[in-house]
Protein backbone atom coordinates (compact mmCIF):
# COMPACT_ATOMS: atom_id res chain seq x y z
CA UNK A 1 0.00 0.00 0.00
CA UNK A 2 1.29 3.42 -0.93
CA UNK A 3 0.45 6.40 1.27
CA UNK A 4 0.55 9.98 0.05
CA UNK A 5 -0.80 13.33 1.12
CA UNK A 6 -4.46 13.72 0.24
CA UNK A 7 -4.44 16.66 -2.09
CA UNK A 8 -7.79 17.99 -0.89
CA UNK A 9 -6.14 18.77 2.44
CA UNK A 10 -4.53 21.80 0.81
CA UNK A 11 -7.13 22.53 -1.84
CA UNK A 12 -8.86 25.34 0.06
CA UNK A 13 -7.05 28.34 1.48
CA UNK A 14 -10.00 29.97 3.26
CA UNK A 15 -11.97 28.66 6.22
CA UNK A 16 -14.79 30.25 8.16
CA UNK A 17 -13.62 31.62 11.54
CA UNK A 18 -16.72 30.25 13.26
CA UNK A 19 -15.71 26.63 12.62
CA UNK A 20 -14.55 24.69 15.66
CA UNK A 21 -13.42 21.11 16.00
CA UNK A 22 -15.96 18.43 16.89
CA UNK A 23 -15.32 14.90 18.05
CA UNK A 24 -18.69 13.64 16.86
CA UNK A 25 -20.43 13.25 13.53
CA UNK A 26 -23.85 14.66 12.58
CA UNK A 27 -26.87 12.56 13.51
CA UNK A 28 -28.92 13.86 10.61
CA UNK A 29 -28.84 12.48 7.12
CA UNK A 30 -25.81 13.11 4.92
CA UNK A 31 -26.31 12.69 1.17
CA UNK A 32 -23.89 12.59 -1.76
CA UNK A 33 -25.30 12.80 -5.28
CA UNK A 34 -23.45 12.57 -8.58
CA UNK A 35 -24.11 15.81 -10.44
CA UNK A 36 -21.93 14.91 -13.41
CA UNK A 37 -19.70 11.97 -14.28
CA UNK A 38 -17.40 12.70 -17.20
CA UNK A 39 -14.68 10.55 -18.68
CA UNK A 40 -13.93 7.31 -20.46
CA UNK A 41 -13.78 5.45 -17.12
CA UNK A 42 -17.31 6.34 -16.06
CA UNK A 43 -19.79 6.15 -18.95
CA UNK A 44 -23.31 7.39 -18.22
CA UNK A 45 -25.07 5.30 -15.63
CA UNK A 46 -22.00 3.27 -14.63
CA UNK A 47 -21.17 4.98 -11.31
CA UNK A 48 -22.91 4.71 -7.93
CA UNK A 49 -22.27 6.64 -4.71
CA UNK A 50 -23.44 5.71 -1.21
CA UNK A 51 -22.97 7.20 2.27
CA UNK A 52 -22.14 4.96 5.23
CA UNK A 53 -24.91 4.57 7.80
CA UNK A 54 -22.73 6.22 10.46
CA UNK A 55 -21.87 9.19 8.20
CA UNK A 56 -18.17 8.35 8.45
CA UNK A 57 -17.51 8.06 4.72
CA UNK A 58 -18.97 7.77 1.27
CA UNK A 59 -18.12 5.08 -1.26
CA UNK A 60 -17.98 4.92 -5.05
CA UNK A 61 -18.68 1.94 -7.30
CA UNK A 62 -17.62 1.96 -10.96
CA UNK A 63 -18.86 -0.67 -13.38
CA UNK A 64 -16.73 0.13 -16.44
CA UNK A 65 -13.29 1.39 -15.47
CA UNK A 66 -10.46 -0.58 -17.12
CA UNK A 67 -7.31 0.59 -18.93
CA UNK A 68 -5.52 -1.94 -21.15
CA UNK A 69 -2.79 -2.33 -23.75
CA UNK A 70 -1.53 -5.12 -25.95
CA UNK A 71 -3.35 -7.83 -27.83
CA UNK A 72 -6.93 -6.83 -28.62
CA UNK A 73 -6.69 -3.32 -27.14
CA UNK A 74 -7.34 -0.08 -29.00
CA UNK A 75 -4.87 2.81 -28.62
CA UNK A 76 -7.45 4.82 -26.67
CA UNK A 77 -7.80 2.00 -24.12
CA UNK A 78 -4.41 2.73 -22.53
CA UNK A 79 -5.78 5.57 -20.38
CA UNK A 80 -9.15 5.89 -18.67
CA UNK A 81 -10.31 8.74 -16.47
CA UNK A 82 -13.31 9.91 -14.51
CA UNK A 83 -14.25 13.31 -13.16
CA UNK A 84 -17.04 13.25 -10.60
CA UNK A 85 -18.81 16.42 -9.47
CA UNK A 86 -20.52 15.55 -6.20
CA UNK A 87 -23.24 17.43 -4.35
CA UNK A 88 -22.57 16.73 -0.66
CA UNK A 89 -25.43 17.81 1.61
CA UNK A 90 -24.79 17.83 5.37
CA UNK A 91 -26.99 18.69 8.38
CA UNK A 92 -27.11 22.28 9.60
CA UNK A 93 -24.38 23.15 12.06
CA UNK A 94 -21.70 20.98 10.43
CA UNK A 95 -19.14 21.22 7.68
CA UNK A 96 -16.69 18.66 6.32
CA UNK A 97 -13.30 17.91 4.83
CA UNK A 98 -11.84 14.71 3.43
CA UNK A 99 -9.12 13.15 5.56
CA UNK A 100 -8.52 9.91 3.66
CA UNK A 101 -9.21 8.30 0.30
CA UNK A 102 -8.79 4.59 -0.43
CA UNK A 103 -8.77 3.00 -3.88
CA UNK A 104 -8.66 -0.63 -4.96
CA UNK A 105 -9.01 -2.81 -8.01
CA UNK A 106 -7.40 -5.60 -10.01
CA UNK A 107 -4.27 -5.63 -12.12
CA UNK A 108 -2.52 -7.87 -14.62
CA UNK A 109 0.82 -6.69 -15.98
CA UNK A 110 3.21 -8.58 -18.21
CA UNK A 111 6.91 -8.48 -17.36
CA UNK A 112 8.18 -5.02 -18.31
CA UNK A 113 4.72 -3.39 -18.43
CA UNK A 114 3.79 -0.49 -16.17
CA UNK A 115 0.59 1.04 -14.79
CA UNK A 116 -0.41 4.09 -12.78
CA UNK A 117 -3.40 5.10 -10.66
CA UNK A 118 -3.81 8.79 -9.92
CA UNK A 119 -6.26 11.17 -8.26
CA UNK A 120 -6.76 14.77 -7.28
CA UNK A 121 -9.49 16.61 -5.42
CA UNK A 122 -10.88 20.13 -5.12
CA UNK A 123 -14.00 22.07 -4.27
CA UNK A 124 -15.86 23.89 -7.03
CA UNK A 125 -14.34 27.30 -7.69
CA UNK A 126 -10.89 26.43 -6.38
CA UNK A 127 -7.76 25.61 -8.34
CA UNK A 128 -7.01 21.99 -9.10
CA UNK A 129 -4.62 20.37 -6.65
CA UNK A 130 -1.47 18.43 -7.44
CA UNK A 131 -2.11 15.00 -8.90
CA UNK A 132 -1.09 12.07 -6.68
CA UNK A 133 0.27 9.10 -8.62
CA UNK A 134 0.77 5.46 -7.60
CA UNK A 135 2.95 3.34 -9.94
CA UNK A 136 2.94 -0.42 -10.54
CA UNK A 137 5.47 -2.54 -12.43
CA UNK A 138 5.04 -5.99 -13.99
CA UNK A 139 5.09 -8.87 -13.80
CA UNK A 140 2.08 -8.58 -11.52
CA UNK A 141 -1.30 -10.24 -11.31
CA UNK A 142 -3.20 -9.43 -8.14
CA UNK A 143 -5.50 -6.98 -6.45
CA UNK A 144 -4.08 -3.52 -5.76
CA UNK A 145 -4.85 -0.88 -3.14
CA UNK A 146 -3.67 2.69 -2.56
CA UNK A 147 -4.36 5.29 0.12
CA UNK A 148 -4.14 9.08 0.19
CA UNK A 149 -4.17 10.64 3.67
CA UNK A 150 -3.60 13.93 5.43
CA UNK A 151 -3.01 14.80 9.06
CA UNK A 152 -6.38 15.66 10.66
CA UNK A 153 -4.95 18.92 11.93
CA UNK A 154 -4.11 19.97 8.37
CA UNK A 155 -7.45 19.21 6.73
CA UNK A 156 -9.11 22.29 5.24
CA UNK A 157 -12.90 22.36 5.44
CA UNK A 158 -15.55 23.74 3.15
CA UNK A 159 -16.51 27.09 4.72
CA UNK A 160 -19.76 26.92 6.65
CA UNK A 161 -22.77 27.85 4.57
CA UNK A 162 -21.05 27.38 1.21
CA UNK A 163 -22.78 25.21 -1.40
CA UNK A 164 -20.02 24.03 -3.70
CA UNK A 165 -19.52 20.70 -5.40
CA UNK A 166 -16.70 18.37 -4.44
CA UNK A 167 -14.77 17.33 -7.54
CA UNK A 168 -12.94 13.99 -7.53
CA UNK A 169 -10.73 13.24 -10.53
CA UNK A 170 -9.19 9.80 -11.00
CA UNK A 171 -7.29 8.11 -13.82
CA UNK A 172 -5.84 4.73 -14.74
CA UNK A 173 -3.05 4.34 -17.28
CA UNK A 174 -1.06 1.36 -18.54
CA UNK A 175 1.95 1.04 -20.84
CA UNK A 176 3.48 -1.98 -22.53
CA UNK A 177 6.92 -0.75 -21.53
CA UNK A 178 9.49 -3.36 -22.55
CA UNK A 179 6.88 -6.11 -22.94
CA UNK A 180 5.74 -7.27 -26.37
CA UNK A 181 2.35 -5.65 -27.03
CA UNK A 182 1.60 -8.06 -29.87
CA UNK A 183 2.06 -11.15 -27.72
CA UNK A 184 0.90 -9.94 -24.29
CA UNK A 185 -1.98 -8.04 -22.73
CA UNK A 186 -1.72 -5.82 -19.64
CA UNK A 187 -4.48 -3.99 -17.78
CA UNK A 188 -5.47 -2.23 -14.57
CA UNK A 189 -9.06 -1.84 -13.40
CA UNK A 190 -11.04 0.09 -10.82
CA UNK A 191 -14.43 -1.41 -11.61
CA UNK A 192 -16.65 -3.46 -9.33
CA UNK A 193 -17.96 -6.70 -10.84
CA UNK A 194 -18.72 -7.88 -7.29
CA UNK A 195 -20.28 -4.47 -6.41
CA UNK A 196 -17.74 -3.86 -3.66
CA UNK A 197 -16.71 -0.17 -3.55
CA UNK A 198 -13.41 0.69 -5.21
CA UNK A 199 -13.29 4.22 -3.82
CA UNK A 200 -13.76 5.24 -0.18
CA UNK A 201 -13.66 8.85 1.03
CA UNK A 202 -13.44 9.45 4.77
CA UNK A 203 -15.17 12.53 6.17
CA UNK A 204 -13.70 14.71 8.90
CA UNK A 205 -16.45 16.72 10.58
CA UNK A 206 -16.47 20.11 12.29
CA UNK A 207 -19.21 22.13 13.90
CA UNK A 208 -20.03 25.58 12.57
Amino acid sequence: MITTLLALGVALSVTAPTVTAADDVPDGRVTVHVVTANGSGCPAGSTEVAVADDNSEFTVIHRSYVARVGAGADPTDSRKNCQLSLDVRVPAGFTFGIVRADYSGRISLAAGAQAWQSAYYYFQGDSSTDRRVHPFTGPMRDRWATTDTTNPGSVVFLPCGDSRYLNVNTALQVSSGSSNPEATSSWISMDSPDRNPTGRYRFLWKRC
